[in-house]
Formats: structure tokens, C-alpha cells, sequence
């Protein structure tokens, strides 16, 4: 993980958006799917586990309470927080505690690929344990991730070790990403 630490805060540390989310149509397209993705116009809770610098939470926050993101970079947190001032969104190295319990919303954005299998398995374990109910979306990367495990891998490991709680099932695709769906303890919705 600190090799993938040293390379984050090395990009943030020239720019505050290093993926260009507020000027490419990749990105943009992929936040409107996202949202598109969901289930539900409104969530009282809502987590995104590597949050970046509040991009997509720009587009999922307004239909949220309560939006809480997380993310290993500090200046991408600040970011965030001047991003979407409503939402609220803390600095954290997962495996740590997550920042909320109980959930209504779970984003995974592009961040599986960045852990390790070991700290997967135990993500998908505290989802499970501790967002029942909860509507989890992923949304993965399918190019070359330049990181140990390529997207597809990371989404499977993700989806073994959260099984059964949590099935997901592709609700979106394009030749650069997809968007899986589910909820905690029910059938893939």
C-alpha cells in the first residue's frame, strides 16, 4: 500500500483534480451513469470509500442527508470538502474503521483495484457486517490500471469475498468501465 500511497500523493501533489474529472467526458459520462445506476432518488446515508476529490460526490451528495467520503490523500479530502461543503469527508488508510456505520449507500469508485486482496476481502467483510440493507455500487476501471490487480480482478475478489450477503450483477457498461449493483443481504437489484 505504500507504494500506491507515495504514487496518489504524488499526482495530487501537482493538481487537485490529477484525472481531469471536471473536463473530461470519460469522467462526466461516467458520474451521470453512476447516478443513473442508483435505485432510489433519495438515501439517507451515503459512503464512498475513496472519495478522491469529491467529483462524483458532487453528483450523489444532493440526494443524500447525509454523504460521507473517505480518502488516503489529504489534499484531495480538502478538495472535497470545498467541492461539496454539505458532505462531510475524512482522511483514512482503509483498513481503518469506516467513518460510518449503517449505511443506506455504499460507492466504490474506481478504488478496488488500489488495495491489496487481503484488504478487499476485509472491506467486503465490514460491508457486509456493518451496511445491511445497504446498496453498494461499483464501478470499475476495465483498462490498464497500473497497479498490482487490473479492475476485473479486483471486482472479483470483491464480489467472492462478499458473497453471499452481497451479490452484484453488471447494471451499466461501456469499453472502459462498468457499474455493478447490489444490496446487503438481498437479491441484486
Amino acid at each position: 500500500m505504500t507504494d500506491v500511497l507515495t504514487h496518489l500523493t504524488a499526482l495530487y501533489a501537482q493538481t487537485d483534480d490529477p484525472w481531469n474529472f471536471d473536463h473530461s467526458p470519460y469522467e462526466q459520462g461516467k458520474f451521470a451513469a453512476t447516478r443513473a445506476a442508483l435505485t432510489r432518488p433519495h438515501y439517507p446515508t451515503a459512503l464512498e470509500v475513496g472519495c478522491g476529490n469529491g467529483a462524483l460526490a458532487q453528483h450523489l451528495a444532493p440526494l443524500c442527508d447525509a454523504y460521507v467520503g473517505m480518502d488516503a490523500i489529504d489534499r484531495a479530502v480538502v478538495a472535497a470538502r470545498n467541492r461539496v461543503p454539505g458532505a462531510t469527508f475524512v482522511t483514512g488508510v482503509y483498513p481503518c474503521a469506516l467513518p460510518i456505520t449503517r449505511p443506506d449507500l455504499v460507492v466504490l469508485s474506481e478504488v478496488l483495484y488500489f488495495l491489496t486482496p487481503d484488504t478487499i476481502a476485509r472491506l467486503a467483510g465490514d460491508l457486509v457486517a456493518q451496511a445491511p440493507g445497504a446498496e453498494v455500487v461499483c464501478v470499475t476501471y476495465l483498462g490498464d490500471t497500473a497497479q498490482a490487480l487490473q479492475g476485473h480482478a479486483a471486482l472479483d475478489l470483491f464480489r467472492t469475498a462478499a458473497a453471499p450477503a452481497l451479490r452484484l450483477r453488471e447494471v451499466a457498461a461501456t469499453a472502459l468501465y462498468r457499474i455493478d449493483r447490489g444490496t446487503v443481504g438481498g437479491d441484486p437489484a
